[in-house]
């Protein structure tokens, strides 16, 4: 498998010596001088086309317009030169050769820098990508973040022993939704939340004063996602409105079986679009008048605050994160994980009740002008970074003091 495209904790905290290997001291603010802080963002590239990277293209670019932070991005699927890319097409070989060049890459990197910032999943691509980032941060006396992503944290925590003394690994850890606070702080690690946010200025916002039965998905096709759920919800609303289309954006190991689905249901007006690059997902939320989202494990998904960014009322399971920011028939309609009857009720009552789907979706739109757009992350960001730092340059050699919390 190619890696993908991610308070206090005392220091008797069980595992934390294990995780912690001698260190450096690295470089405080005075004696960088005025120069701005160099922050290295590890992660998938678009390449590997997922939450993760999407949010770490939008830091990317986003930092790149500041003076404070210094960015640079380290992929943690490079892509091999020369004949050596032939090598990337042979499985198993490919992750032997991929994980090789990435490790390459840190050791010629992070000593050039301040901040290692290792995004995260959970599992093997947990051990692959953000693990050997954090080691090397460390091993060179460098700020380690790990922002953490899946929604699977729970069970990896909890199933994975490696998991939680690696994590200590970093100075920080970040994450973006106050479910995986909770997640953490219950296996006895503390994070920071910093949500996760959205380029308003590139989607289109239309105000839908009455809704046609038009329906988008764009979840990545895999078991997790349950877009099973959402096909057999839109049955039901079909079997109401023949003339309602739904449009499954996204590609994944389940595309094959979910269209033999939608066969076996004799469905209608129903289109695979494929993998869809990020650029060309405006124009499918502008197209669309209500959003569909079933996912049976889920975060914080990006794609629900782009729906609110867009005026486009959402109906949704609760899985894990969700309910952190949905609130039922305020911001959205939210059901049971599962549960296609009543997601399909709650598409239907939108279809009925116009006006109660446009106070959701201008309540929702506010909220995601509030709280998930670049303004009110940039600080937090930053904040994090500097004050982690300033504290880490203060760790001294071969301290092994705990993970810190800073409050975003």
């Amino acid at each position: 498998m190619t890696p993908p495209p991610a308070d206090h904790v005392t220091p008797e905290a069980p595992g934390a010596d294990l995780a912690r290997p001698s260190v450096v001291r690295p470089a405080s603010a005075g004696e960088r001088g005025r120069r701005p802080l160099r922050v290295c963002l590890v992660g998938p590239s678009l390449e590997i086309l997922g939450g993760q990277s999407v949010v770490l293209a939008r830091l990317l670019s986003r930092f790149g317009e500041t003076d404070e932070i210094e960015v640079s991005f380290l992929p943690v699927n490079p892509r091999l030169a020369g004949p050596f890319r032939l090598l990337q097409r042979v499985k198993y070989v490919r992750t032997f050769a991929t994980s090789i060049a990435y490790v390459a890459s840190l050791l010629r990197r992070v000593p050039r820098v301040d901040v290692v910032h290792a995004f995260s999943a959970s599992y093997w691509s947990f051990l692959l990508a953000p693990v050997p980032a954090m080691l090397a941060g460390r091993l060179f006396g460098k700020t380690v973040v790990l922002n953490y992503h899946s929604g699977e944290a729970d069970d990896h925590l909890a199933r994975w022993r490696t998991a939680i003394p690696l994590a200590r690994l970093a100075d920080v850890i970040a994450v973006p939704s106050g479910y995986l606070v909770d997640v953490f702080r219950r296996h006895g690690l503390d994070a920071t939340a910093i949500f996760n946010f959205v380029d308003v200025e590139r989607i289109p916002y239309r105000r839908r004063e009455s809704l046609r039965p038009r329906f988008l998905s764009n979840r990545n096709l895999e078991s997790l996602y349950n877009v099973a759920c959402t096909i057999r919800a839109f049955a039901r609303v079909q079997r109401v409105h023949p003339d309602a289309e739904l449009i499954v954006a996204g590609d994944g190991r389940e595309r094959a079986a979910l269209e033999r689905l939608v066969a076996e249901l004799g469905l209608r007006h129903v289109t695979f679009t494929g993998r869809v690059a990020p650029e060309r997902m405006p124009a499918l939320y502008d197209d669309a008048d209500v959003y569909f989202n079933s996912p049976d494990i889920d975060n914080m998904p990006s794609s629900v605050i782009e729906a609110y960014a867009a005026g486009l009322p959402v109906v949704t399971t609760d899985a894990g994160g969700i309910p952190y920011i949905v609130r039922h028939e305020r911001t959205g309609m939210m059901v049971p994980a599962g549960d296609d009857v009543q997601l399909a009720e709650q598409a239907l009552r939108l279809l009925r009740e116009p006006a109660l789907a446009l106070a959701i979706a201008d309540r929702a739109r506010g909220e995601c002008l509030e709280r998930y757009v670049w303004p009110a992350v940039r600080d937090a960001w930053v904040h994090l970074y500097c004050e982690t730092d300033a504290r880490a340059a203060g760790r001294g050699v071969g301290d092994a003091s705990g993970v810190r919390t800073l409050v975003a």
